[in-house]
């Protein structure tokens, strides 16, 4: 079977990648023929490339992509249009696929993929990885205004939607709203983006290259330093507690970062910015850390995310201002840490304080992360459900 997996933002394709896509055509290339479509352009360190780090046993074809240097301004829009033509272009040219098993955001070249899928008679299977325009409403949210101005891309999703033979999503937030507009659709999942986990032990295993002291606590964010993210409230809640032993380690890179980090040495804590780690890194360093926290901003489109995995494969307890439904319930579900008030400093304190006195309760609670990353996150488990649905829709052609 000859299966096409199209996917602007994949990383670098090297042992320790750990992206969706890269780890679904592994699983689909030992018995069918698999290509991954990606952009030229690396979205997480804005360069472009041409080749992956290594090689595999299925086709990645880059295609070129102009590049952006912020992730919010309007050249990063017209470098997703013309990466979705380019896309296009080369779909025309390339004998037609059984199944074409596309990633959400952007949405240029999925619409144009929506398209050639219905005039050629191609399975259209998406994959709903965040909610556009919905998360743009983080930065531009002003009322009727920023209606107008999403519209257009409103439409594009609801157009991409609708086409879809079959919708899957990484939480059940993002399914629903696709199906909304295609009530016809009978072949929905819901899989979390979720980790490898025999490969986050292997990882984690690994002796840290970062050294924690003795009685050091650490608290531990882990992502894109963005507007999503309400690193600042953290930063907050550590000066109410003003514990010498706890390090604030943040791990990732985004627009904020020297934001934030300004922000931490003002107040005097103790923090650690590492910047971007490679895969492994962060599991190794994630591994020594006691507590990890989530601190979404107030009205985030966000729902179950990358992070969520990771905290919970670590098997530490998590802190959260997320106001997601599905995710405050699945900590209230396992058990597994505490859902706080958002953009509340005073309640993230006293449940980091909680955490830090009775050392039974967050072992308690890390032991619960784990079990809910060994039934909810675990790639080799879930992610058949994905390469079900791609083979059941080439079947059903």
């Amino acid at each position: 079977m000859d299966i096409v997996i199209i996917s602007e933002f994949c990383e670098d394709f090297s042992k320790s990648d750990n992206d969706r896509f890269f780890y679904l055509a592994k699983m689909l290339a030992d018995d069918n023929n698999v290509e991954i479509i990606t952009s030229s352009f690396r979205h997480t360190t804005k360069r472009q490339r041409n080749k992956p780090a290594t090689v595999w046993s299925f086709k990645i074809t880059f295609i070129e992509e102009p590049g952006y240097l912020k992730n919010v301004c309007l050249k990063r829009f017209y470098s997703h249009y013309i990466w979705g033509r380019n896309v296009e272009k080369y779909i025309r040219t390339r004998k037609k696929p059984d199944v074409i098993y596309c990633a959400l955001p952007s949405l240029t070249g999925p619409n144009l993929i929506a398209k050639y899928c219905r005039k050629n008679d191609v399975r259209f299977v998406i994959d709903v990885q965040d909610l556009w325009p919905e998360a743009f409403y983080m930065i531009i949210n002003i009322p009727v205004l920023s209606n107008i101005i999403f519209a257009p891309f409103t439409i594009y999703a609801n157009c991409i939607y609708k086409k879809a033979d079959a919708i899957c999503a990484v939480s059940a937030t993002y399914c629903q709203r696709a199906m909304k507009v295609n009530k016809k659709c009978k072949t929905t999942a819901t899989v979390f983006l979720g980790t490898e986990l025999e490969v986050f032990d292997l990882y984690a295993s690994e002796d840290s290259v970062f050294v924690k002291e003795k009685d050091e606590i650490f608290l531990v964010y882990c992502g894109t330093l963005g507007s999503s993210y309400d690193i600042t409230c953290v930063i907050d809640a550590l000066t109410f507690i003003r514990n010498e032993k706890i390090r604030f380690i943040v791990i990732g890179d985004g627009p904020k970062l020297a934001e934030f980090k300004a922000y931490a040495k003002r107040k005097k804590i103790k923090a650690t910015f590492t910047g971007r780690l490679p895969y492994n890194q962060m599991c190794s360093l994630l591994k020594i850390c006691d507590i990890t926290v989530n601190p979404i901003t107030h009205m985030a489109a966000q729902s179950i995310i990358n992070k969520h995995a990771d905290y919970a494969a670590s098997g530490l307890p998590v802190i959260s201002t997320q106001e997601s439904t599905e995710y405050r319930k699945l900590i209230e579900n396992y058990q597994m840490g505490f859902n706080c008030r958002n953009n509340n400093a005073q309640d993230l304190a006293d449940k980091i304080k909680i955490l830090i006195e009775d050392k039974n309760k967050a072992m308690e609670m890390g032991k619960n992360a784990r079990k809910c990353a060994e039934e909810n996150f675990n790639r080799s488990i879930t992610y058949q459900k994905l390469k079900k649905i791609i083979l059941d829709s080439m079947e059903n052609t």
